[in-house]
């Protein structure tokens, strides 16, 4: 099996953990409604059920994600020296969710930001903590991909209110004479930055859903390809891909595209909806947790608003489990 170039400095992931909101969303109850039904959610989006905010606040899950990754990091949070937080839904604008999460940790001074690359906003917040470590810039670094999208949905809106959810997915990064996170490969499509947005004036979540499945399943797969490449290894190799969770139908296609068996493919979007830059933390936290991703290379691939992608190969260890 391939792994990553031992040839620099750099970081890996010590420390995986996630959360969730309590209430689960059916399909049934969606349909009590909306004009829609649970076949016609289900053949077009794989979505049995999903998790939505009630009685919570994104803080809440964010800390709760937080900590349970840095208990598996077996750090502290005075250990840690960098949050980045991927979101497209904070409530505030100042203070960042970073630093408000940083506070509630009750990390001592550590560098905070929010970063919002839509539902590619986890992976390249994961290769810009990778690039601050590799720089000696930090130590260890907390991500977090977190959104509440129930914030910003029009319940009204059938082709939206049946996909996106909420949650909270986080990993410790820390330093490494042994590179864990590969070269990220990331990149935007100016011409198609407005087919996702949450924009004024209401400042509700929109997508052009065709538009943004024909991009998925047509050009995701050249962005992991290259991902690959830079990595320096085969889909073959890899122990699990983890894709933006934002359908069904676009996560089996990539994967059959790559040649990734369906059971090294999370698949977590059938239970958990799109909960946009919390989905790759997520699905990775809770597939290591159950078993079905053990030590190993794994592939990420994110794509979104902007319109954003990006994608890396993480070496995950054995004790980064959530």
């Amino acid at each position: 099996m391939s792994t990553l170039s031992p040839a620099r400095r750099g970081s890996a992931i010590s420390g995986l953990g996630h959360a969730l909101p309590h209430r689960i969303v059916t399909n049934a109850e969606l349909e009590a409604k909306l004009d829609t039904d649970d076949t016609w959610i289900v053949a077009r989006t794989g979505i049995a059920e999903r998790r939505i905010l009630d009685g919570e606040v994104l803080l809440d899950l964010a800390i709760t994600a937080a900590s349970r990754a840095l208990r598996r990091a077996e750090l502290t949070a005075a250990q840690i020296d960098l949050i980045v937080v991927a979101t497209m839904t904070a409530p505030d604008r100042c203070p960042s969710l970073a630093a408000r999460l940083g506070a509630a940790l009750g990390v001592s001074a550590p560098a905070v930001f929010d970063l919002n690359a839509a539902c590619a906003g986890f992976s390249h917040a994961l290769a810009v903590a990778d690039h601050a470590i590799t720089c000696g810039a930090a130590g260890h670094a907390l991500v977090v991909g977190a959104d509440a999208m129930s914030d910003v949905l029009d319940w009204s809106d059938r082709t939206t209110a049946i996909l996106m959810a909420d949650g909270a997915g986080a990993v410790v990064v820390s330093a490494t004479d042994r590179p864990g996170i590969a070269p990220v490969v990331w990149g935007s499509d100016p011409a198609l930055a407005d087919l996702i947005t949450i924009s004024a004036p209401d400042h509700r979540f929109r997508q052009q859903g065709p538009s943004v499945f024909r991009w998925a399943i047509t050009r995701a797969q050249h962005v992991a390809r290259a991902a690959l490449e830079r990595a320096g290894t085969t889909a073959a190799d890899l122990v699990g891909f983890v894709p933006h969770q934002a359908n069904l139908r676009i996560i089996t296609a990539v994967a059959d595209q790559l040649g990734i068996p369906h059971e090294r493919t999370a698949r977590e979007v059938a239970v958990l909806g799109n909960a946009s830059a919390a989905t790759i933390p997520l699905a990775l936290s809770r597939l290591v947790e159950r078993g079905e991703i053990a030590a190993g290379p794994v592939l990420l691939l994110g794509f979104g608003g902007g319109f954003s992608y990006s994608g890396q190969v993480v070496q995950l260890r054995a004790a980064s489990a959530a």
